[in-house]
Protein backbone atom coordinates (compact mmCIF):
# COMPACT_ATOMS: atom_id res chain seq x y z
CA UNK A 1 0.00 0.00 0.00
CA UNK A 2 0.98 3.61 -0.57
CA UNK A 3 -0.15 6.82 1.09
CA UNK A 4 -0.42 10.11 -0.80
CA UNK A 5 -0.59 13.39 1.12
CA UNK A 6 -1.61 16.57 -0.70
CA UNK A 7 -1.30 19.89 1.13
CA UNK A 8 -3.66 22.27 -0.66
CA UNK A 9 -4.62 25.81 0.22
CA UNK A 10 -8.09 24.80 1.42
CA UNK A 11 -7.27 21.44 2.98
CA UNK A 12 -5.07 18.37 3.36
CA UNK A 13 -6.11 15.20 1.56
CA UNK A 14 -4.79 11.72 2.35
CA UNK A 15 -5.31 8.88 -0.14
CA UNK A 16 -4.49 5.17 0.12
CA UNK A 17 -3.72 3.24 -3.08
CA UNK A 18 -2.59 -0.30 -3.68
CA UNK A 19 0.16 -1.61 -5.94
CA UNK A 20 -2.16 -1.49 -8.94
CA UNK A 21 -2.92 2.20 -8.27
CA UNK A 22 -6.46 1.40 -7.16
CA UNK A 23 -7.84 3.87 -4.64
CA UNK A 24 -8.60 2.14 -1.34
CA UNK A 25 -9.82 5.19 0.55
CA UNK A 26 -9.31 8.89 1.16
CA UNK A 27 -9.89 11.40 3.92
CA UNK A 28 -9.41 15.15 4.22
CA UNK A 29 -9.30 17.99 6.71
CA UNK A 30 -10.05 21.63 5.97
CA UNK A 31 -7.68 24.59 6.23
CA UNK A 32 -8.40 28.31 6.52
CA UNK A 33 -6.46 31.21 5.03
CA UNK A 34 -5.71 34.33 7.08
CA UNK A 35 -5.78 37.69 5.25
CA UNK A 36 -4.73 40.24 7.90
CA UNK A 37 -4.14 42.99 5.32
CA UNK A 38 -5.12 43.57 1.67
CA UNK A 39 -2.96 41.41 -0.58
CA UNK A 40 -1.78 39.21 2.32
CA UNK A 41 -2.42 35.46 2.50
CA UNK A 42 -1.04 33.33 5.33
CA UNK A 43 -1.42 29.99 7.08
CA UNK A 44 -0.04 28.61 10.34
CA UNK A 45 2.13 25.54 9.56
CA UNK A 46 0.84 23.95 12.78
CA UNK A 47 -2.57 23.81 11.07
CA UNK A 48 -1.01 21.76 8.24
CA UNK A 49 0.29 19.10 10.62
CA UNK A 50 -2.98 19.01 12.55
CA UNK A 51 -4.93 18.61 9.30
CA UNK A 52 -2.57 15.91 8.00
CA UNK A 53 -2.82 14.09 11.33
CA UNK A 54 -6.63 14.30 11.22
CA UNK A 55 -6.79 13.04 7.62
CA UNK A 56 -4.51 10.08 8.35
CA UNK A 57 -6.48 9.30 11.51
CA UNK A 58 -9.59 9.22 9.31
CA UNK A 59 -7.94 6.61 7.10
CA UNK A 60 -6.88 4.61 10.15
CA UNK A 61 -10.46 4.44 11.39
CA UNK A 62 -11.84 3.44 7.98
CA UNK A 63 -8.99 1.27 6.63
CA UNK A 64 -6.70 0.19 9.50
CA UNK A 65 -5.31 -2.90 7.75
CA UNK A 66 -4.56 -1.06 4.51
CA UNK A 67 -2.85 1.79 6.40
CA UNK A 68 -0.78 -0.74 8.33
CA UNK A 69 0.46 -2.14 5.02
CA UNK A 70 1.78 1.22 3.77
CA UNK A 71 5.41 1.04 2.60
CA UNK A 72 5.79 4.41 0.89
CA UNK A 73 4.44 7.95 1.21
CA UNK A 74 4.21 10.56 -1.57
CA UNK A 75 3.91 14.30 -0.94
CA UNK A 76 2.44 17.01 -3.12
CA UNK A 77 1.42 20.51 -2.18
CA UNK A 78 0.80 24.17 -2.79
CA UNK A 79 3.93 25.86 -4.10
CA UNK A 80 5.95 29.00 -3.34
CA UNK A 81 5.04 29.38 0.35
CA UNK A 82 7.75 30.78 2.64
CA UNK A 83 7.90 28.65 5.79
CA UNK A 84 10.59 30.12 8.04
CA UNK A 85 12.28 27.86 10.61
CA UNK A 86 14.85 28.57 13.32
CA UNK A 87 17.79 26.46 14.51
CA UNK A 88 15.52 24.23 16.62
CA UNK A 89 13.00 23.75 13.77
CA UNK A 90 10.54 26.16 15.41
CA UNK A 91 8.30 28.13 13.03
CA UNK A 92 9.16 31.83 13.21
CA UNK A 93 6.00 33.35 11.67
CA UNK A 94 2.92 32.30 9.68
CA UNK A 95 3.75 30.96 6.23
CA UNK A 96 3.41 33.56 3.47
CA UNK A 97 1.42 31.75 0.77
CA UNK A 98 1.64 31.55 -3.03
CA UNK A 99 -1.19 34.06 -3.56
CA UNK A 100 0.24 36.68 -1.21
CA UNK A 101 1.27 39.79 -3.16
CA UNK A 102 2.75 42.01 -0.44
CA UNK A 103 6.28 41.60 -1.85
CA UNK A 104 5.54 43.10 -5.28
CA UNK A 105 8.13 45.86 -4.80
CA UNK A 106 10.80 43.38 -3.74
CA UNK A 107 9.86 41.11 -6.65
CA UNK A 108 10.27 43.97 -9.12
CA UNK A 109 13.67 44.82 -7.65
CA UNK A 110 14.90 41.23 -7.91
CA UNK A 111 13.45 40.86 -11.41
CA UNK A 112 15.49 43.92 -12.40
CA UNK A 113 18.62 41.87 -11.72
CA UNK A 114 19.13 40.03 -15.04
CA UNK A 115 20.64 36.93 -13.44
CA UNK A 116 17.25 35.92 -12.03
CA UNK A 117 15.54 35.45 -15.39
CA UNK A 118 18.74 34.06 -16.91
CA UNK A 119 19.19 31.34 -14.28
CA UNK A 120 15.60 30.53 -13.25
CA UNK A 121 13.93 30.97 -16.64
CA UNK A 122 11.14 32.94 -14.98
CA UNK A 123 9.99 36.38 -14.01
CA UNK A 124 10.38 36.94 -10.28
CA UNK A 125 6.68 37.01 -9.40
CA UNK A 126 5.48 38.44 -6.06
CA UNK A 127 4.03 35.02 -5.26
CA UNK A 128 7.41 33.29 -5.52
CA UNK A 129 9.45 32.59 -2.41
CA UNK A 130 12.54 34.77 -2.84
CA UNK A 131 10.77 38.18 -2.80
CA UNK A 132 8.88 37.09 0.32
CA UNK A 133 12.21 36.64 2.09
CA UNK A 134 13.33 40.05 0.86
CA UNK A 135 10.12 41.50 2.34
CA UNK A 136 10.73 39.74 5.67
CA UNK A 137 14.30 41.04 5.81
CA UNK A 138 13.10 44.62 5.25
CA UNK A 139 9.99 44.54 7.42
CA UNK A 140 10.66 41.88 10.07
CA UNK A 141 14.44 41.96 10.55
CA UNK A 142 14.22 40.24 13.95
CA UNK A 143 12.59 37.26 12.24
CA UNK A 144 15.12 37.23 9.41
CA UNK A 145 18.00 37.25 11.91
CA UNK A 146 16.75 34.01 13.49
CA UNK A 147 16.24 32.23 10.17
CA UNK A 148 17.96 28.85 9.80
CA UNK A 149 15.81 27.09 7.16
CA UNK A 150 13.42 28.14 4.40
CA UNK A 151 10.99 25.33 3.57
CA UNK A 152 8.17 25.02 1.07
CA UNK A 153 4.81 23.97 2.56
CA UNK A 154 4.85 20.26 1.63
CA UNK A 155 8.48 20.07 2.78
CA UNK A 156 7.46 21.35 6.20
CA UNK A 157 5.12 18.34 6.32
CA UNK A 158 8.15 16.21 5.38
CA UNK A 159 10.10 17.70 8.29
CA UNK A 160 7.25 16.78 10.63
CA UNK A 161 7.00 13.29 9.15
CA UNK A 162 10.72 12.46 8.94
CA UNK A 163 12.80 15.08 10.74
CA UNK A 164 14.63 15.78 7.45
CA UNK A 165 15.10 19.11 5.62
CA UNK A 166 14.60 17.97 2.01
CA UNK A 167 12.89 19.37 -1.09
CA UNK A 168 12.70 18.34 -4.75
CA UNK A 169 13.10 20.00 -8.13
CA UNK A 170 9.54 20.80 -9.27
CA UNK A 171 8.61 22.70 -6.11
CA UNK A 172 12.02 24.34 -5.65
CA UNK A 173 11.87 25.69 -9.21
CA UNK A 174 9.16 28.08 -7.99
CA UNK A 175 11.36 29.81 -5.42
CA UNK A 176 13.46 32.05 -7.75
CA UNK A 177 16.59 30.49 -6.20
CA UNK A 178 16.95 27.40 -8.41
CA UNK A 179 19.13 27.24 -11.49
CA UNK A 180 16.31 25.52 -13.37
CA UNK A 181 18.45 24.25 -16.25
CA UNK A 182 21.13 22.78 -13.96
CA UNK A 183 18.62 21.66 -11.25
CA UNK A 184 20.73 23.09 -8.41
CA UNK A 185 20.44 25.93 -5.90
CA UNK A 186 22.14 29.07 -7.21
CA UNK A 187 24.55 30.60 -4.71
CA UNK A 188 24.44 33.96 -6.51
CA UNK A 189 20.63 34.16 -6.47
CA UNK A 190 20.55 33.25 -2.79
CA UNK A 191 23.20 35.87 -2.07
CA UNK A 192 21.05 38.49 -3.80
CA UNK A 193 18.46 37.92 -1.05
CA UNK A 194 21.12 37.74 1.72
CA UNK A 195 20.79 33.97 2.12
CA UNK A 196 23.19 31.02 1.88
CA UNK A 197 22.80 27.54 0.45
CA UNK A 198 23.09 26.08 3.96
CA UNK A 199 19.68 27.65 4.69
CA UNK A 200 18.06 25.67 1.89
CA UNK A 201 16.90 22.04 2.13
CA UNK A 202 18.78 19.27 0.36
CA UNK A 203 17.54 18.62 -3.17
CA UNK A 204 16.40 15.32 -4.65
CA UNK A 205 14.40 14.33 -7.72
CA UNK A 206 10.72 13.67 -7.17
CA UNK A 207 11.22 9.94 -7.73
CA UNK A 208 14.04 9.66 -5.19
CA UNK A 209 13.63 8.57 -1.57
CA UNK A 210 13.62 11.53 0.82
CA UNK A 211 13.56 10.32 4.40
CA UNK A 212 11.72 7.66 6.38
CA UNK A 213 8.67 8.05 8.58
CA UNK A 214 9.52 8.78 12.22
CA UNK A 215 8.99 5.64 14.36
CA UNK A 216 6.61 7.40 16.76
CA UNK A 217 4.30 8.42 13.91
CA UNK A 218 4.51 5.01 12.24
CA UNK A 219 3.56 3.38 15.56
CA UNK A 220 0.69 5.81 16.12
CA UNK A 221 -0.82 5.04 12.72
CA UNK A 222 -0.18 1.31 12.97
CA UNK A 223 2.51 1.18 10.29
CA UNK A 224 5.68 -0.86 10.33
CA UNK A 225 9.24 0.49 10.42
CA UNK A 226 11.12 1.91 7.44
CA UNK A 227 8.24 3.59 5.58
CA UNK A 228 9.94 5.63 2.84
CA UNK A 229 8.90 9.11 1.69
CA UNK A 230 9.36 10.01 -1.96
CA UNK A 231 10.72 13.38 -2.98
CA UNK A 232 7.25 14.14 -4.33
CA UNK A 233 6.24 17.19 -6.32
CA UNK A 234 4.59 20.56 -6.40
CA UNK A 235 0.84 20.19 -6.81
CA UNK A 236 0.62 20.62 -10.57
CA UNK A 237 3.65 18.50 -11.38
CA UNK A 238 2.17 15.75 -9.18
CA UNK A 239 -1.13 15.98 -11.05
CA UNK A 240 0.76 15.77 -14.34
CA UNK A 241 2.51 12.56 -13.27
CA UNK A 242 -0.80 11.08 -12.15
CA UNK A 243 -2.33 11.77 -15.57
CA UNK A 244 0.74 10.76 -17.55
CA UNK A 245 1.38 14.32 -18.73
CA UNK A 246 5.13 13.93 -18.92
CA UNK A 247 5.98 14.17 -22.64
CA UNK A 248 6.11 16.90 -25.25
CA UNK A 249 2.70 17.79 -26.70
CA UNK A 250 0.78 16.76 -23.57
CA UNK A 251 -1.09 19.32 -21.48
CA UNK A 252 -4.01 19.80 -19.09
CA UNK A 253 -6.04 22.50 -17.37
CA UNK A 254 -6.29 22.47 -13.57
CA UNK A 255 -9.02 24.46 -11.81
CA UNK A 256 -8.33 24.85 -8.11
CA UNK A 257 -8.04 27.99 -6.00
CA UNK A 258 -5.75 29.06 -8.84
CA UNK A 259 -6.02 28.02 -12.48
CA UNK A 260 -3.21 26.40 -14.43
CA UNK A 261 -2.59 25.49 -18.05
CA UNK A 262 0.21 22.92 -17.76
CA UNK A 263 2.32 21.77 -20.73
CA UNK A 264 5.01 19.09 -20.52
CA UNK A 265 8.27 19.71 -22.41
CA UNK A 266 10.96 17.45 -23.85
CA UNK A 267 13.62 20.00 -22.86
CA UNK A 268 14.13 23.19 -20.87
CA UNK A 269 12.29 25.99 -22.75
CA UNK A 270 12.28 29.23 -20.73
CA UNK A 271 10.45 32.31 -22.03
CA UNK A 272 10.07 34.62 -19.03
CA UNK A 273 8.83 37.61 -21.04
CA UNK A 274 5.55 35.76 -21.64
CA UNK A 275 4.88 35.48 -17.87
CA UNK A 276 4.73 31.71 -18.42
CA UNK A 277 6.50 29.61 -15.78
CA UNK A 278 9.29 27.24 -16.84
CA UNK A 279 9.88 24.71 -14.07
CA UNK A 280 11.55 21.36 -13.51
CA UNK A 281 9.14 18.46 -13.79
CA UNK A 282 8.94 15.88 -11.01
CA UNK A 283 10.73 13.29 -13.19
CA UNK A 284 14.52 13.48 -13.70
CA UNK A 285 15.74 15.48 -16.70
CA UNK A 286 12.27 16.73 -17.64
CA UNK A 287 10.72 20.19 -17.49
CA UNK A 288 7.34 21.82 -17.98
CA UNK A 289 5.68 25.19 -18.57
CA UNK A 290 2.63 26.68 -16.88
CA UNK A 291 0.35 29.61 -17.47
CA UNK A 292 -1.08 30.53 -14.07
CA UNK A 293 -4.10 32.62 -13.05
CA UNK A 294 -4.47 33.43 -9.36
CA UNK A 295 -8.27 33.24 -8.93
CA UNK A 296 -10.05 30.31 -10.59
CA UNK A 297 -12.48 28.52 -8.26
CA UNK A 298 -11.51 31.27 -5.84
CA UNK A 299 -13.47 33.70 -8.05
CA UNK A 300 -16.65 31.61 -7.84
CA UNK A 301 -16.17 31.13 -4.09
CA UNK A 302 -15.81 34.91 -3.69
CA UNK A 303 -19.03 35.40 -5.69
CA UNK A 304 -20.74 32.80 -3.48
CA UNK A 305 -19.68 34.65 -0.35
CA UNK A 306 -20.97 37.97 -1.68
CA UNK A 307 -24.34 36.57 -2.79
CA UNK A 308 -24.89 34.31 0.22
CA UNK A 309 -25.37 31.26 -2.01
CA UNK A 310 -23.20 28.18 -2.35
CA UNK A 311 -21.18 27.66 -5.51
CA UNK A 312 -23.42 24.70 -6.37
CA UNK A 313 -26.56 26.81 -5.97
CA UNK A 314 -25.15 29.53 -8.20
CA UNK A 315 -24.11 27.21 -11.00
CA UNK A 316 -27.39 25.35 -10.59
CA UNK A 317 -29.20 28.51 -11.68
CA UNK A 318 -27.53 28.18 -15.08
CA UNK A 319 -28.93 25.69 -17.55
CA UNK A 320 -26.87 22.86 -19.00
CA UNK A 321 -27.18 24.40 -22.46
CA UNK A 322 -24.00 26.02 -23.76
CA UNK A 323 -24.50 29.78 -24.07
CA UNK A 324 -22.72 32.52 -25.94
CA UNK A 325 -21.02 35.07 -23.67
CA UNK A 326 -23.48 37.28 -21.84
CA UNK A 327 -23.65 41.06 -21.67
CA UNK A 328 -21.79 41.18 -18.34
CA UNK A 329 -18.01 40.78 -18.32
CA UNK A 330 -15.95 39.75 -15.29
CA UNK A 331 -12.18 40.07 -14.92
CA UNK A 332 -11.05 37.58 -12.23
CA UNK A 333 -8.07 39.51 -10.88
CA UNK A 334 -9.12 39.39 -7.22
CA UNK A 335 -5.53 38.80 -6.02
CA UNK A 336 -3.66 40.40 -8.92
CA UNK A 337 -2.59 38.24 -11.85
CA UNK A 338 0.39 36.30 -13.15
CA UNK A 339 0.00 35.07 -16.73
CA UNK A 340 0.03 37.07 -18.91
CA UNK A 341 -0.06 40.38 -17.00
CA UNK A 342 2.40 39.95 -14.09
CA UNK A 343 0.54 42.64 -12.15
CA UNK A 344 0.10 42.34 -8.37
CA UNK A 345 -1.96 45.52 -8.13
CA UNK A 346 -4.56 44.73 -10.81
CA UNK A 347 -8.02 43.93 -9.39
CA UNK A 348 -11.27 42.33 -10.52
CA UNK A 349 -14.03 44.09 -12.45
CA UNK A 350 -17.68 43.57 -13.37
CA UNK A 351 -18.51 45.53 -16.52
CA UNK A 352 -21.67 45.85 -18.60
CA UNK A 353 -24.05 45.79 -15.63
CA UNK A 354 -27.65 46.87 -16.27
CA UNK A 355 -31.02 46.73 -14.54
CA UNK A 356 -31.59 43.45 -16.32
CA UNK A 357 -28.42 41.85 -14.89
CA UNK A 358 -29.53 38.97 -12.67
CA UNK A 359 -27.53 36.93 -10.21
CA UNK A 360 -27.34 34.19 -12.84
CA UNK A 361 -25.90 36.67 -15.34
CA UNK A 362 -23.15 37.55 -12.85
CA UNK A 363 -22.43 33.87 -12.19
CA UNK A 364 -22.13 33.23 -15.92
CA UNK A 365 -19.77 36.19 -16.20
CA UNK A 366 -17.56 34.82 -13.38
CA UNK A 367 -17.27 31.42 -15.10
CA UNK A 368 -16.56 33.08 -18.44
CA UNK A 369 -13.96 35.37 -16.90
CA UNK A 370 -12.01 32.41 -15.55
CA UNK A 371 -12.33 30.54 -18.87
CA UNK A 372 -11.05 33.50 -20.88
CA UNK A 373 -8.19 34.02 -18.40
CA UNK A 374 -7.14 30.41 -19.07
CA UNK A 375 -7.32 31.24 -22.80
CA UNK A 376 -4.91 34.13 -22.14
CA UNK A 377 -2.44 31.53 -20.81
CA UNK A 378 -2.93 29.42 -23.95
CA UNK A 379 -2.07 32.45 -26.08
CA UNK A 380 1.02 33.07 -23.96
CA UNK A 381 2.15 29.46 -24.33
Amino acid sequence: MYLGLDLGTSGVKATLIDGEQKIIGSASAALDVSRPHPGWSEQDPADWTRAADAAIDGLKKAHPQALAAVRGVGLSGQMHGATLIDESDKVLRPCILWNDTRSFRQAAALDGDPQFRALTGNIVFPGFTAPKLAWVRENEPEIFAKLRWVLLPKDYLRLWLTGEHISEMSDSAGTSWLDTGKRNWSESLLAATHLEERQMPDLVEGTDSAGTLRPELASRWGMGPGVVLAGGAGDNAASACGMGTVGEGQAFVSLGTSGVLFAANASYLPNPESAVHAFCHALPNTWHQMGVILSATDALNWHAGITGRSAAELTGELSDTLKAPGSVTFLPYLSGERTPHNDAAIRGVFAGLGHESSRAALTQAVLEGVAFAIRDSLEAL
